[in-house]
This record gives C-alpha cells, structure tokens and sequence, in this order.
C-alpha cells in the first residue's frame, strides 16, 4: 500500500488493487479551468517533413486525393501536438508526360475566354479530349513528346503557359484547403527538381548504379543478387527524366534545406512499388538518412458518389455533405437556433467525412456511406461535434458559472465519473500509440468512448438542481472532458462546434 494504492486484497485466484480516488481526482482534473492537455514527451523532439496531398495541377481537386490530405494533415497535427518541429509540404504533380498532353492540346482545343470563366473545369475538358485524341493519332502524341521535351528545355512559350496553368491551380487548390482547414507551409512540385533530377542521372552513373536496357532507358538495378529481376527506371530513352528520378533529386534537396530527423510521405497503397525503390536507391547512393523515410499508405474509398452520380471532385462532395448535414439539422427538434447555419453543417459534414474515414486500419478500403456518416447517434463526427456542443452548453451555461478555486473532489465519487476519469488520463497514452504506427483509429476511439461516457454522466450526474458544491466539482469534471475531447478533434483535423 501507498498513497496511490489504498488497499490490495485477494479472494480465490484474483488479486484487487484499490486505487486512491482523491488522487485520481486531482490528476486527472486540477484546480484550473479545465485539465491541462499537456501530454508527456514519449518521443524524442524530432524535426519532421510531412509530404501529403499532392494533386495534379491542371486538374480539378480529386475526391481520391482526400485520404491523402486529412491522412497528413493528422499526422502533422499528431507530432506538432507532441512537441515535433513539423513542415507541411504539399507536392504539386506539376511536371511530366501529362502536360505535355496538356499543352499540345491546349494548343488546338483551348480557349482563353473559357478558361477565364471557369479554369479548371475548362482545362479537364481539354485534358480529356487530348487523352482521348492521342488514343488512336500518333501525330497528337509526338506533339505531347515535343511540347515536354520543350517545357525541359525552358523554351519561353511552353514554361509561360505551364507556369499559366500551375498558378491557375494552386489559386483553387487553396480555397478547398481552406474549407477543410488544412494549411501547408510550403507548397513546392515536380518542376522545382528538373535540373536536380540532370544531377541525380549524373550521381548513378558515376557510382556504377545506372545502367542502360535493351530498350536504351536508364535503369537501377535493386535485385539482391544484381541479376536485373527488380530494376527501376530512371530515365527515358529520350533524356528527359521521369517521376520517381525527381523524387530522388527532391528527397535530397529537402534533406539539404530542412535537416529533417524523419521524412513522412502519404499516398495511396497503389505506390508501395515506388517509395520502396525510392528508398532503396537513395541508401544505394549513400544517403544513410533515408532510413527516417517513412511511407505512410492507404486504401480505397468504394462507392463515393453524389445525388448526380459518381462524383469525380472534391468539392461536389463538400457541398454534398454540407447540404445533406444542413437538412437534417433543420428537421431535427435539438438543433439550437445559430448565428450562421451553414458554417456549422460545413464543420460538423467536414467532421462526418473524417471521421468514417478515420474509424478503421489507414490500408483498408472502405464503402463510402452518407446515411451511415451523418447520423447523430453512433459512432460518428456528428456524435463527436453534439457532445462538444452540450458540454459548452452545461459548461459555460447559464445556471452556474465555473469558479476557479471552489473544487471537492470527494464529490466525484460515483462511478460514472471514476470511469471518466480513468479514462481521461489515458489520453496521452493513445496519442503515444498513434504517434508509433501513425493510425488515427487509436484517437478515434477513445474520443467516441469518451462521448459515450459522457452521455451516460449527463443522465447520471445532473448540473442543474444539484447543491452548489456538487455542481461545481460536475462541471469542473465536464469542462475537462471538454478540453481533452476538443484538443482530441483538433489533431484528427476538425474544427470543433460550440453549438449545434
């Protein structure tokens, strides 16, 4: 026995250990407004590049690069909130084969009026045409070839309208960013390597690594037994340079600008391939640091589709589920009355998607389902923003006010409140575990637990009516529940809602 455990007993094959409920108490809610979220540095501090998002520009902003973007932003809010120096950057596909697609078919299908009026739309109109064009007409293609292969020579007329294109995009990309409250603090691409990705060619030929095929590309050869079973292509046949060639020259460049300690990349499971052979040929031509590179991938979303049809941009499903979280709200019978009713659906859908996205393993695919995702009960970001909601409203209600000093905390001693409490003190616990594998799940859980326990003490331990000693040490109780569940939100990337 000590002053943490009271007392210890045994009864047949089972031994009891008692904990001190005071100092529960006391740990878990101080005699401050709310618990303090300070969570231990399990880690090292560590500085970290988060690489994640990433879309094509020329193209409207895809619902599939949605993992990718609440994925990174998670992880980057997961190491900031542990102490980490974080820099968010956002990798623009802005370079390769597809624009010169895009910039020969620009060229005979654009229009400067049309892209005046509606950018994106009207360049993914003349993207789509060009693909379909260059299916069956070899002139179209060799015009692809000709106007990429200009776009790497820095000719004047194919650089100006690329770089026409690229701040076209990046102007857009913005505003979705902003919806979802995503921020980046560089936003660098393909392009800004070119010329490096010239001195990567240059490193592999003079360490012996690269080798030229049958079909004369440049290749690296990754087989164990150097036998040419698993080689990757750096080069075309024509000199220009391809993806994974930039990857390498970027990689490098970041770990000459920023002296990150780990370097985090998501996308889809769809290119394991590629960061595997990424990461080996960087430790291939000495670069011991790419050990700290770290591919975080996942699956698939099935079925993600709107009132119109499948969708294809992010934005339909935004708008979709704001308009859908806005009907229900007007049907609903506790929905209070707000100040601005669309900025709150915007929140709480935003919250919704997140969340039905976070709820298993980052690999899986997952059935994409509106009903399931928006309903008030269960679990789901709904549930999440309404128990935020009600506990600012019994809170920082109107029938008590929260007094700084007066706490007793021999008052919390029904059980419902030992169950939060216990539970409350393992936050940091699950953010250790999320910070190890990197899987929102772990958070996830606990907040929705968090909320069922909270909806049980709202029926159990009523503020209102309640002696004024009482009532204090339930709110000082429900105010930390508070704090940890929206410092929780704000890692997962949701903004949380005061009223709903």
């Amino acid at each position: 026995q000590d002053n943490v455990v009271e007392d210890i007993s045994a009864t047949r094959g089972i031994i009891n250990f008692k904990v001190n409920r005071k100092l529960l108490y006391l740990q878990s809610v101080p005699n401050n407004v709310a618990i303090a979220c300070i969570h231990f540095h399990l880690t090292d501090r560590d500085d970290m590049f988060a690489c994640y998002s990433s879309p094509n520009i020329a193209k409207k902003f895809h619902a599939g690069h949605l993992r990718s973007t609440i994925i990174g932003n998670f992880i980057a809010n997961l190491k900031q909130s542990l102490g980490n120096d974080v820099i968010r950057m956002n990798y623009l596909g802005d370079w390769g084969m597809q624009f010169g697609l895009l910039g020969a078919g620009f060229g005979q299908f654009g229009s400067p009026e049309k892209l005046k009026q509606n950018p994106l739309q009207h360049l993914f109109e003349v993207y789509v045409r060009v693909n379909k064009e260059a299916e069956n007409n070899e002139d179209m293609k060799q015009a692809a070839r000709d106007f990429f292969r200009q776009l790497e020579q820095h000719e004047s007329h194919a650089v100006s309208l690329w770089q026409q294109f690229r701040d076209i995009t990046v102007k857009e990309y913005r505003h979705i960013y902003e919806r979802l409250g995503v921020h980046f603090d560089v936003y660098s691409g393909e392009s800004f390597h070119q010329d490096q990705a010239q001195e990567v060619v240059q490193q592999l030929q003079s360490r012996g690594l690269l080798k030229t095929s049958e079909k004369g590309t440049g290749v690296v050869d990754l087989s164990p037994n150097r036998d040419v079973t698993n080689v990757c292509t750096v080069l075309r046949s024509d000199g220009t340079t391809l993806y994974i060639t930039r990857d390498i020259a970027a990689a490098i460049n970041r770990k000459e600008k920023y002296s990150f300690d780990e370097m985090i990349y998501v996308t889809d499971k769809s290119q394991e391939n590629h960061f595997s052979q990424l990461f080996q040929i960087l430790l291939a031509m000495g670069h011991s640091w790419a050990d700290g590179c770290r591919h975080v991938s996942f699956g698939l979303v099935q079925g993600m589709k709107t009132r119109t049809g499948e969708v294809v941009f992010l934005e339909d499903v935004l708008d979709e589920a704001r308009a859908r979280m806005l009907n229900n709200m007007s049907k609903s019978k506790t929905t209070k009355e707000l100040e601005n009713p669309e900025d709150t659906a915007e929140k709480v859908g935003i919250s919704a998607l997140i969340i039905q996205d976070f709820k298993g393993p980052l690999q899986s695919d997952y059935k994409f389902d509106w009903d399931q995702m928006l309903q008030a009960q269960g679990d789901t970001g709904v549930f999440l923003q309404y128990t935020h909601a009600r506990l600012c409203r019994e809170t920082f209600g109107r029938h008590h006010t929260l007094d700084a000093f007066a706490f007793d905390p021999s008052l919390l001693s029904e059980q419902t409140c030992t169950a939060i409490l216990q539970h409350l003190l393992r936050y940091d616990e699950v953010l250790y575990q999320s910070a190890q594998d990197l899987q929102p799940k772990h958070l996830v859980n606990f907040l929705l637990k968090l909320c069922h326990l909270i909806a049980s003490a709202h029926r159990d331990l009523p503020v209102k009516g309640s002696p004024e000693a009482v009532a204090q040490a339930r709110l000082r109780l429900f105010s930390g529940a508070c704090s940890v569940l929206a410092n929780g939100m704000r890692i997962l990337g949701i903004t949380p809602v005061n009223k709903m």
